[in-house]
C-alpha cells in the first residue's frame, strides 16, 4: 500500500480513479498536512502560503514523489529534497496557454491604450481619437525565458507580425545567448519576461537594463516580481524612462496598498491573476497527476521533473 498526502481541493477529480493499492489522506489546513506529512510517500502539498507548503515538505521524511500544481518551485527545500532523493514534479505548462494568452492582451492594452478607453466609458465620454497607435505589426520583442511558457508567446505573436528575439543557452536563428542580450536591450519594442525565478534570474532587469532601453520600450513580467529591480523600475516608469510596464507579478504580493506602482499611469498591476484566467488548471493538474501516478508506480520516469539543481 502506497500513502498519498494530498489537498483536498484536488479530491473530486482524482478520488473516483486512484487505483487499488493507493491509500489517499487528505488535508484541508496546514495542520492536517502536517500531522499526515511523516506517512507520505506521495505528497501533494500545494497551499497558498509557501513556508506552510515547505514546513509540510520538510516533515515528509519518508517521501519519494513530490508533486505541485505550482509551475514555480522558488521556496521549496530544494536541497533537502535533493538529499532525500525525492523526485519532483511541477506544473509546468499546467497555466501555460493562460498566460500566455495574458501576454497578449497585456500587448496590446498598452499599444492601443485600452485602460484609457474604459476610463473613458466610465465617465460617458465619447473618445475622439485612440489614446494608443502603436501597432503589434513589425514590432521587435525580446522573449527572456524559453520554457512552455515563453515558447507558447512566441507561437502566439508571430501570427501579429512580431518579430521575436528568444534568449536561450542553445544557438540558432533570432536567438540571443544569456551573455549577450543586454548589449542588445535598446533594439527592442518589447521585454518579456518568462524566466523561472532563481539566484540566476533574480534582479536580471535593473537600473543598468532600463537605462538601456529605448524610451517607448514596454516591460511584460510573467515570471516572478523578484526578476526586476521594483524600486528601479518605479524610478524608470515615473521619469518616462522606458513607456509602461505591465506586471502580473510583483514584490510582494499582495503588493500593499500604499505603494506607488498603483498610482502610476503606465503601470498595469494585474494581481498575479494570469494562470487564473482559466477553468481547466485542476482538470489539466489531476490528468497529469493520475498519469505520473501510473508510471511512479511501474517505476517508470516522472514528467516533467524539475532538476533541484537549477529549480525549474
Amino acid at each position: 500500500m502506497t500513502t498519498a498526502v494530498i489537498a483536498a481541493l484536488i479530491r473530486p477529480l482524482i478520488e473516483a480513479q486512484l487505483p487499488e493499492g493507493v491509500d489517499a489522506r487528505w488535508f484541508t489546513t496546514k495542520e492536517e498536512a502536517m500531522a499526515l506529512a511523516p506517512l507520505a510517500e506521495i505528497g501533494w502539498f500545494d497551499m497558498y502560503d509557501k513556508a506552510d507548503m515547505a514546513a509540510a515538505i520538510t516533515a515528509a521524511t519518508q517521501m519519494k514523489w513530490l508533486n505541485s500544481i505550482y509551475a514555480g518551485v522558488d521556496g521549496m527545500p530544494l536541497a533537502l529534497l535533493k538529499e532525500r532523493g525525492v523526485q519532483v514534479t511541477n506544473g509546468a505548462g499546467i497555466n501555460a496557454i493562460t498566460i500566455a494568452e495574458y501576454v497578449v492582451m497585456g500587448m496590446l492594452t498598452m499599444a492601443k491604450g485600452y485602460r484609457e478607453v474604459v476610463q473613458a466609458q466610465d465617465r460617458h465620454e465619447w473618445l475622439l481619437d485612440s489614446p494608443g497607435k502603436a501597432e503589434l505589426f513589425g514590432s521587435k520583442a525580446l522573449l527572456l525565458g524559453y520554457g512552455a511558457i515563453g515558447k507558447l508567446i512566441d507561437e502566439r505573436l508571430r501570427p501579429f507580425g512580431v518579430d521575436v528575439t528568444v534568449v536561450r543557452r542553445s544557438p540558432g536563428p533570432n536567438t540571443l545567448t544569456p551573455d549577450a542580450w543586454r548589449a542588445k536591450l535598446d533594439a527592442f519594442d518589447w521585454i518579456i519576461l518568462a524566466v523561472p525565478a532563481t539566484a540566476e534570474t533574480d534582479g536580471m532587469i535593473g537600473a543598468a537594463e532600463l537605462a538601456a532601453m529605448k524610451p517607448t520600450a514596454r516591460i511584460i513580467n510573467i515570471a516572478r516580481g523578484t526578476v526586476i529591480d521594483q524600486d528601479a523600475l518605479v524610478s524608470a516608469l515615473r521619469d518616462k524612462r522606458i513607456a509602461e510596464a505591465f506586471l502580473d507579478v510583483t514584490t510582494p504580493e499582495p503588493l500593499p496598498a500604499e505603494d506607488p506602482l498603483w498610482e502610476l499611469p503606465n503601470a498595469h498591476v494585474t494581481m498575479h491573476l494570469s494562470g487564473r484566467a482559466q477553468d481547466k488548471m485542476f482538470i489539466r493538474s489531476a490528468q497529469r497527476f493520475l498519469e505520473n501516478l501510473a508510471r511512479f508506480r511501474k517505476g517508470e520516469a516522472l514528467q516533467p521533473l524539475v532538476n533541484l539543481d537549477l529549480g525549474y
